[in-house]
């Protein structure tokens, strides 16, 4: 391998374009050396934005340009691509979800381990500023009873496209989408899930896959997690409300990371995470709430730990067998809101 890790990327659509791409090109180390795209259009914008990069039409012309894949492909297309780049030897890096099922990457975890390859998933909500300030305060709140989380828009007229259109093997939908983030923040807070109920519905005409979804999960510490992701919400709640049993925190408001990377902000640049002292949560209870500085997001540290994972063999950024309690859940929820039940998890 030489000094620079060659990064060849699946995909340029919204994740390749405004998530992977800048932040391998800031990242010591990576060199974003070639992009797979059939499509005319996202070739031109690769050409200029990455003029480096080199733009090929199949993933297997990847294997000879690159030291490490990044799959940012449509969600049905993770599994077979990664095991292909696994079976090519090379290290990956797979866009959320993983897979569609816990069975399924459980079998890419242990194809990776079979072949002694770094294998990580793109959990970026992981380093979101929020996110990293709860984790922080968590000492100050006591035992957490119950975590609310929301990934709310207000979207009255479809986008279109595979995420909105497409049926369930193209596991779009919000579950797949947000809901990924949210059930791998409250694993990552609360721990495991021993129980969970959801409700999943089809707000929009034209629409074929959930938009309005909730999930209710019981933590096997007694904790529980309330978890709305919806386009459909004209007024928006809070991001944020852990409650616990001495404090509660309460934020409002999205990241400002994804924004600022979807309007070419350069996710090195100085104060990209930031968010001004007016965003920032609150802590307390009643009549002694103050509010509390915001952590920086943190996007780029993901890439730096891929850096970091292919060059000096550390562990992964997020642990590929951690994920795979994420997909039980969400693979529960899909039972419990088409069976109008609760379904208990081993």
């Amino acid at each position: 391998m030489s000094d620079e890790i060659r990064v060849g990327l699946v995909g340029f659509g919204a994740a390749g374009r405004f998530f992977h791409a800048p932040l391998i090109a800031v990242t010591p180390g990576l060199r974003l050396a070639a992009v797979v795209t059939r499509d005319p259009e996202k070739a031109r914008l690769v050409r200029l934005a990455h003029p480096d990069a080199e733009v090929v039409g199949a993933a297997e012309e990847l294997w000879s340009r690159s030291d490490l894949i990044v799959i940012a492909s449509p969600n049905r297309t993770h599994v077979p691509l990664a095991e292909a780049a696994l079976r090519a030897d090379l290290p990956v890096v797979v866009d959320k979800p993983l897979a569609g099922t816990a069975a399924e990457s459980r079998a890419l975890t242990a194809l990776a381990a079979e072949r002694g390859l770094p294998l990580t998933v793109f959990q970026n909500r992981r380093w979101d500023g929020d996110f990293l300030t709860i984790r922080r305060l968590l000492p100050e709140l006591g035992e957490v009873r119950r975590l609310e989380s929301r990934f709310e828009r207000w979207r009255p007229v479809p986008k279109g496209g595979w995420r909105e259109q497409g049926g369930p093997g193209e596991l779009g939908g919000l579950l797949y989408d947000l809901g990924s983030h949210l059930v791998d923040q409250a694993l990552q807070l609360l721990g495991p899930v021993t129980a969970v109920y959801a409700e999943s519905d089809v707000r929009r005409a034209g629409v074929a896959a959930e938009d309005d979804v909730f999930l209710a999960l019981t933590h096997a510490n007694g904790a529980r997690s309330h978890l709305w992701m919806s386009a459909v919400a004209g007024q928006l709640g809070p991001r944020f409300r852990v409650v616990g049993a001495d404090r509660t925190y309460v934020t409002w408001g999205m990241d400002p990371q994804e924004d600022r990377l979807r309007a070419g902000t350069a996710p090195d640049e100085k104060g990209f995470g930031a968010r001004p002292e007016a965003e920032w949560g609150t802590l307390g209870v009643l009549g002694e709430v103050a509010r509390v500085p915001t952590e920086p997001g943190a996007y780029l540290d993901f890439y730096r730990g891929v850096a970091a994972m292919v060059r000096e063999k550390a562990a992964p950024p997020v642990d590929p067998g951690g994920v795979v309690a994420a997909l039980a859940v969400l693979e529960a929820a899909k039972v419990a809101a088409a069976e109008e039940r609760v379904v208990e998890l081993g």
